[in-house]
Order: C-alpha cells, then sequence, then structure tokens
C-alpha cells in the first residue's frame, strides 16, 4: 500500500529521508491492517452465507392426543418422520414440538394398542400452531400390529430403533441380533457369531418371538464359522421389543431375555438389494388395505472372512435364506396371516496348515500343525406358521395360531493334524504329536405348536390370555472319536492297552408334549402423584417328558410422576422357569474317555428368580434429546444344569448339579450425540457364580465388565459431503471362564483375556431420498449407498477358544483359537 502524501519525489532530501524512516515504521502497520481487512471480508462473508439458517423461523406445533372416547393418551409418541425429532405427550395427553417453518413436514402419532395417524403441514407461516389427534383403538391382529415411533419405557420391554443394516459394519449378516448385542447388559465374544448373552445367561436362555411365534435354532452347529443367517430380516421388521429381565408372563420358559419381532404390512410397492463381499440380499414387498405380500431371498458367504484366520485352507461356507409373509384381510373382523421361512445352511473345510504365536515376551511359543483331511456339514430348516383373527371390536379379538419347526442336521469331519509347539526364540521343541478327530452326527427335530390367543381392553385394564400346545420330536445318531498322539505316546497312556483320550457312540430319540397357560393385565392408574403402570400375571407350563408341573408369577410397576415427567422408575419381579429341551436332557457320563449319553427323565426345569429395579431420566444437551438410563437386578438361580462352552456349542451335564446367582449393574446414555443421528454407549458390571461340588465357582458366562459403543457421524451438515456418514461401534468385554477339555468344571479357572473389537464403516449416499434430477425430476430411487467397512479396525487378536496340547508327563499347554483379523468390506445397496 502506497499513501500519496509519502511520495518522495514531492519533497525535499530532508523529508524523503523522513519518510524512508517513516516507511519502515508505517510498513508493518500497512501489512497488519491489509491482513486484518482479509479476515474481516472472510467473516462477514461467511456471515452473510450461514444468516439465512439463523434466520429460519421456528413453529411450535401442539395440542393434544386423543383416544376414541375423547380421553387423553399419555406417553403417545410423536415424531417428525425424517428426522429424529421427537416428544411424547404428558399426562394429560398433551404434547409441544419445535420444527422448521420454511419446511413441510409430516407429523406421526403413534401408542401401543392404537392405530398410527400422519399429518402433513405446509410451511407453517405462523409462530405456533394447535394440532389436536384423535388415535382410534387399534384391533391388534396377531402378528400385524403397528407400533411407530419410541415412547416412555414405563414395562419390562423396551423398543429399540429399527437398525440401517445399509450403513452399519457388518459381520454376521444378521442386524437385529447385533443391534441387541450392543444393548446394556448383553455381551458377545464372537464376531462371526448371531448368539448373545443377557446377564450371564447362556446362548439357550434368551427366547425368540417373530410375529408372536417363538423360534427355534439348529442344535448341531459348534463354531460361528458354521452359522448361518438368522431367520429374522431386517427389512421386513416393523418394530423390536427386548427385554433382559423381568418380563411379561405373556413370554414363554426362558431365563433370560426376549426378542421380540413383528413384521411390517406394506402398504404400496417396495423393493430393495444389497450386496457385499459378504453376501447378497434382495426383498420385495406390495400391499393394499387388504392384502400385504413380503417375499426376500438372503445369500451368505464368509469365506472371505475366514481367510484372515489362523488356520490356512479352502474354506466353502453357503448360506442361503428364503422368506414369505402373507396377509389378508377381507374385513374389519377377519384377518389370515402366514409366514413361512427355509434355510439351506452348508460349510465345507479342507484345513492345510496353522501357525500361532502365542505365550509372553519372556515365553514366547508358536504352534504349527500340519492337516490332512475335510470337514462337511449343512443345517436345512424349514419354519412355517399361520394365524387366522377374530376382532370381535375394536378392543377385543381372538386368534387361532399354528407354527411348525422342522430340521435336518449333520456334521461330517476326520481331520488329522501332525503338530509342533516350539519356543518362538531358540526353536526348541516343547511338543510334537499327533491328532485325529472324527464325527458322523446326524440329528432330525420337528415341532408342532397350536394355540389360542384372546385380547381384551376396558376402562383402564388389558387383559391378554394363552393357551398353547407343543410337541416335540427329535432322533439323534451321534459318533465322534479323538485320537492324540503325544511325544510319542497314545493319551490317556496305558502300557497294557490303547485307548482314545474321548470316544461317543450314542443313538437316542424323544417324544415330549408340553401344555402352557398364561394370563396377565396390565392396569394403567392414575393419580395425583403421577402414573402408575402394573403388570402382573400367571403362567402354568406341564411337562408330560418329567411330568413337571409349574407355575410362574410375575409382575412389574412402572411410574412416571407428576412432578417431573422427564424420570421414570421401574420395578419388576418374578419366577422365570426353564423347561428342558433336547440339549438339557442329554446326561453325558465320560468314564475314562468313553462317553454314555441317556435322556434324563427325573431332570427339573431350571428356575431363576428376577428382581429388578431401573430408571430412565430424559433431558436435552447442545439443544438435542438424550435418555439416561440405570437398571440393577440380582437373579436367584436353583436347580441349575452346568454346562460348559466350546466357541458357541454349550454342552451340558443333564443333571441338576447345581444353585447359584447373577448380580449386577446396568447403564447406557442414549441420544444425539451428533445432531440427527443416534448413537449410543453402555456399560455393564456383573457376576455370576454357582455352587457344584460345594465350591463356588464362576459360571461359563461371568463376565466381570463389558463397554459398548454405537456411534454415527457426518462429515459436512451441508454440500456434497454431507452425503459421508461414518458408523462406529466398539466393543471391550471382560475375559470367560475356561478350562481343559472333557474335564470337571472345578477344573475351569482360567480367564480368557478380554474380548476387545472396533468396526468402521464409511456411507456416502450416492443418491437420498428427496433428491432430484437438474430439470426437476425426481429420481425413482429412494436412495442409493457405496459403503467401504474395515472390520477390526485395530487388528486385535482376539481369542475365541483353546485347544489343549498334553504330554506324557501330563503338562498341559492352551494353544489360543484366534478370531478374524483386519479385514475391509465393499457393499452397495439401493433402494426403490
Amino acid at each position: 500500500m502506497v499513501f500519496p502524501f509519502l511520495r518522495p519525489h514531492r519533497a525535499s532530501p530532508a523529508v524523503r529521508l523522513f519518510i524512508r524512516r517513516s516507511r519502515t515504521i508505517i510498513r508493518p502497520f500497512a501489512r497488519y491492517i491489509r491482513r486484518m481487512y482479509s479476515r474481516i471480508l472472510c467473516i462477514l462473508l461467511t456471515l452473510l452465507a450461514v444468516l439465512p439458517a439463523f434466520s429460519q423461523k421456528r413453529c411450535r406445533i401442539f395440542g393434544l392426543v386423543r383416544d376414541d372416547a375423547g380421553l387423553p393418551i399419555e406417553l403417545a409418541a410423536v415424531r417428525v418422520l425424517g428426522t429424529l425429532n421427537a416428544t411424547t405427550t404428558n399426562l394429560q395427553g398433551q404434547y409441544s414440538i419445535y420444527v422448521q417453518a420454511d419446511d413441510s413436514l409430516t407429523l406421526q402419532y403413534s401408542m401401543i394398542g392404537y392405530e398410527t395417524r400422519k399429518r402433513t403441514i405446509n410451511r407453517p407461516q405462523a409462530d405456533s400452531l394447535r394440532l389436536d389427534v384423535t388415535l382410534p383403538v387399534y384391533g391388534n391382529v396377531l402378528g400385524t400390529a403397528e407400533v411407530k415411533g419410541q415412547g416412555v419405557q414405563s414395562g419390562s420391554t423396551q423398543k429399540l430403533a429399527i437398525p440401517d443394516s445399509r450403513t452399519t459394519p457388518s459381520t454376521t449378516g444378521n442386524a437385529v441380533e447385533e443391534l441387541v448385542a450392543t444393548q446394556a447388559g448383553v455381551s458377545t465374544h464372537s464376531e462371526l457369531s448371531s448368539q448373545y448373552n443377557v446377564r450371564g445367561g447362556s446362548f439357550d436362555e434368551n427366547c425368540v418371538y417373530l410375529n408372536g411365534f417363538e423360534i427355534y435354532r439348529p442344535m448341531l452347529v459348534r463354531s460361528g464359522q458354521q452359522e448361518g443367517l438368522s431367520i429374522i430380516n431386517s427389512d421386513m421388521v416393523e418394530s423390536i421389543g427386548f427385554s433382559s429381565g423381568g418380563f411379561e408372563a405373556r413370554y414363554g420358559d426362558k431365563m433370560s431375555s426376549v426378542l421380540d419381532i413383528t413384521y411390517k404390512r406394506p402398504q404400496g410397492f417396495e423393493l430393495s438389494a444389497y450386496a457385499s463381499l459378504l453376501g447378497a440380499g434382495l426383498y420385495v414387498g406390495a400391499g393394499s388395505q387388504k392384502l400385504s405380500f413380503m417375499s426376500s431371498v438372503r445369500y451368505k458367504s464368509p469365506s472371505y472372512m475366514l481367510s484372515s484366520l489362523d488356520t490356512e485352507g479352502e474354506y466353502s461356507p453357503t448360506f442361503l435364506d428364503y422368506q414369505a409373509v402373507f396377509s389378508y384381510r377381507p374385513s374389519r373382523r377377519w384377518s389370515f396371516d402366514v409366514l413361512a421361512n427355509y434355510s439351506d445352511n452348508r460349510y465345507n473345510f479342507t484345513p492345510v496348515t496353522r501357525s500361532t504365536s502365542f505365550g509372553t515376551l519372556d515365553e514366547p511359543r508358536t504352534f504349527t500343525v500340519y492337516f490332512d483331511g475335510w470337514e462337511k456339514d449343512y443345517y436345512r430348516t424349514f419354519f412355517g406358521a399361520a394365524s387366522i383373527t377374530h376382532n370381535f371390536n375394536p378392543n377385543t379379538y381372538l386368534a387361532l395360531n399354528f407354527s411348525t419347526y422342522a430340521t435336518k442336521e449333520r456334521e461330517a469331519y476326520d481331520i488329522q493334524g501332525e503338530y509342533w509347539l516350539d519356543v518362538a526364540t531358540a526353536q526348541n521343541e516343547m511338543g510334537v504329536g499327533t491328532y485325529m478327530e472324527h464325527a458322523r452326527n446326524q440329528l432330525r427335530a420337528r415341532v408342532f405348536n397350536v394355540g389360542l390367543k384372546f385380547r381384551t381392553k376396558f376402562t383402564a385394564h388389558t387383559l391378554l390370555a394363552g393357551l398353547n400346545l407343543s410337541t416335540q420330536h427329535i432322533n439323534e445318531r451321534a459318533r465322534e472319536y479323538e485320537m492324540r498322539d503325544s511325544m510319542d505316546y497314545s493319551l490317556p497312556h496305558r502300557p497294557d492297552r490303547l485307548d482314545l483320550i474321548y470316544t461317543l457312540d450314542a443313538h437316542t430319540e424323544m417324544d415330549s408334549r408340553k401344555w402352557e397357560l398364561f394370563a396377565q393385565d396390565t392396569w394403567r392408574m392414575k393419580a395425583d402423584m403421577g402414573l402408575f403402570n402394573l403388570t402382573y400375571g400367571l403362567r402354568f407350563t406341564y411337562s408330560q417328558f418329567n411330568s413337571e408341573a409349574l407355575l410362574s408369577p410375575r409382575v412389574s410397576l412402572g411410574f412416571l410422576p407428576a412432578a417431573n415427567d422427564r424420570w421414570i422408575a421401574r420395578l419388576a419381579c418374578g419366577f422365570y422357569y426353564q423347561t428342558p429341551f433336547y440339549k438339557e436332557l442329554r446326561d453325558t457320563t465320560l468314564t475314562n474317555g468313553v462317553a454314555v449319553v441317556s435322556l434324563n427323565r427325573d431332570i427339573r426345569s431350571q428356575r431363576s428368580i428376577h428382581f429388578v429395579a431401573g430408571a430412565d431420566y430424559t433431558f436435552r444437551a447442545f439443544d438435542r434429546p438424550f435418555k439416561f438410563t440405570a437398571e440393577a437386578y440380582y437373579k436367584n438361580l436353583h436347580n441349575l444344569i452346568p454346562y460348559s462352552v466350546d466357541n458357541v456349542r454349550t454342552i451340558y451335564y443333564g443333571r441338576n448339579m447345581a444353585n447359584g446367582y447373577t448380580a449386577g449393574i446396568d447403564f447406557k446414555i442414549f441420544g444425539e450425540f451428533v445432531e440427527g443421528y443416534d448413537s449410543w454407549l453402555t456399560f455393564s458390571l456383573m457376576s455370576t457364580k454357582e455352587k457344584y461340588n460345594g465350591q463356588w465357582i464362576p459360571r461359563p458366562t461371568d463376565q466381570r465388565y463389558a463397554i459398548n459403543l454405537h456411534f454415527t457421524d457426518h462429515f459436512a451438515q451441508t454440500g456434497f459431503w454431507s452425503r459421508l456418514t461414518a458408523t462406529l461401534k466398539a466393543a471391550i468385554a471382560a475375559g470367560l471362564p475356561f478350562g481343559p477339555p472333557h474335564t470337571d468344571r472345578t477344573r475351569h479357572r482360567f480367564r480368557a483375556p478380554a474380548y476387545k473389537r472396533v468396526d468402521l464403516g464409511l456411507s456416502f449416499y450416492a443418491i437420498k431420498p428427496g433428491m432430484t434430477h437438474r430439470n426437476g425430476r425426481h429420481y425413482r430411487v429412494k436412495n442409493l449407498i457405496v459403503g467401504l467397512d474395515c472390520l477390526n479396525l485395530f487388528g486385535i487378536d482376539n481369542v475365541n477358544s483353546y485347544y489343549w496340547v498334553t504330554d506324557i508327563t501330563g503338562a498341559q499347554s492352551a494353544i489360543p483359537n484366534y478370531l478374524t483379523g483386519r479385514q475391509l468390506n465393499v457393499r452397495l445397496s439401493i433402494k426403490l
């Protein structure tokens, strides 16, 4: 910058000297002013760009939500569709929600037991707008009840948001189970399996319902890589209910948890498809007011993921699943629903070599195996269900239900391995040997259910009752043996004869019937101090196989104080019996390595008495909604059937031999950590032990702590990069107890290392809902998403199980079987 009055040729020599000296002083100030001018200009331009966003008007929409009789509905969910902006009505049925006045929007009003209503508002111009809505009582049709939105949890079952499988990194392809595994009190220790533990319970203690029908799993699966797709297809899900304890009497005979899935009924044409390096799927749905149909085909092939395991070889797993749902309502009085699922799961494996490094810095070890042999397994299952429902009036219905489950399973392998156990630094051989494993196992099972369900509502009471008869036929033929030859000696070593370390040859068959009856009432009481939600019921079960009759009283209470409706408190207590199914009935006695199997008719049902106390607190931080949940629980366990866990296979002792307890506390913070995206963090502490043979020992699921994080973020608020989102899943879970195989539970006093894993998924919306062509026309595609996942982001070596090497001296070494390493997965999804 040059000032005119400082030009030197118009001044005398003395003045010019003064001016030159002055320039050395003025120039730094001129540069500073120039920089400040640029910064001020940038700030002004930025303010001009963002002022329109700040100047957008906000409109307050308020009103009253009533039922058909004009009575206010408390705790109804009010949500702005397409966003996470939501609220609930208070005890007087009143609501208030703020929206952007410059946008057109649709409000959705929903409540359990009532029909869902939507109201569209085109650019509200007023500062406030009153909108009263009436929700008709829903004629509850089995399996098609519309339950949308998330309200306040006043009972023991929480409603979970439907997972967006298109943007979340997944290793199993089972989005619903992976969502459940991130909840408080729930844990998993293998990314290859969709099974989960809830508050110290085993995999078999979780009850799963689909459209009101109980779901069963294959029984011969022993490892996560053999698992196929779950019957639950997230593309077809309408609502997810989950209870980790203290659940109602209408749910069946399991001791730990309930997962209640309801499929949707499409009102128009729907089509979506996805593909990735791990599998692919196609979903088609169509419907009208009277008729609806959904169908899906899914394919899963995790061979790419299994290639990162320590054991190298030819992995050839193929899992195929087909599902169809049909619903027909000829009138308001009648409805017919049919569901069918067929799955064909095959697992072929030819191992070649394995090299595992383990130990400590002071004592590093290497375990090398050269294999010869193969494994061929298949699991074919069919599940069918049908219901006929008659609605006497909007508050009363009677449903007749049928379901059948059939499975044909085969497990066959002959694998021989020659191994070397060495000191990694010196290459000194600590053990050399050979082992051979053989199995020819076959199982067929058929389960048939027929039942009635009745529901009615009067004044403040909702009555629910049901009757069910179940028949089970199972036939299993099992032949297994294991040979170990360590340091030129066959184990167990005997000088006079050659013995195998383990052998089994059994043929068992079971026919059984079970009768179930339940009745429960939900009573909503209003008082000056607040709203009470009391659910109490009784469940009766009679099992023919062991001639056992059981009564299970259950009660839960929710309280929403009038003084502060941000808080809600819950109490629950009840008796939960787990009637023994086939695996629990198998009494396996091992004598000198020879296993003898029989079905124990004197076995009793395991019992768990739940005591649960919890509270929710909803609040706003950073002008975004959050909810904090805490629950403490204690479970008194009686008539336990001890078991051990090998990978994902649960091996029961077949006898009531222990009593125990489980105690813990769960915390969860849920909300919009980033505006517009749901995220949550859970933290759990737990201890579970059983008294076995006079000793208190930790149960196989004694996980002392667990932390789960599900976090979603976007790269920008607006513009091109706003279409790029990131989802992070992280889990840290304490290690579980373990011990040598085919040994007494009292020897299982070791602890595996903690399970630690982080998965990161990047998703780019090539087409988003509402996007248009340059000519203004909308795309026919609702969304098109391209994703890139980094599975096991930090490459942590997690331990799944152990292989034990024993030499002639009896010294044993536990060789860790590591899970998958770091891998990339590419995915593509489209929705019309």
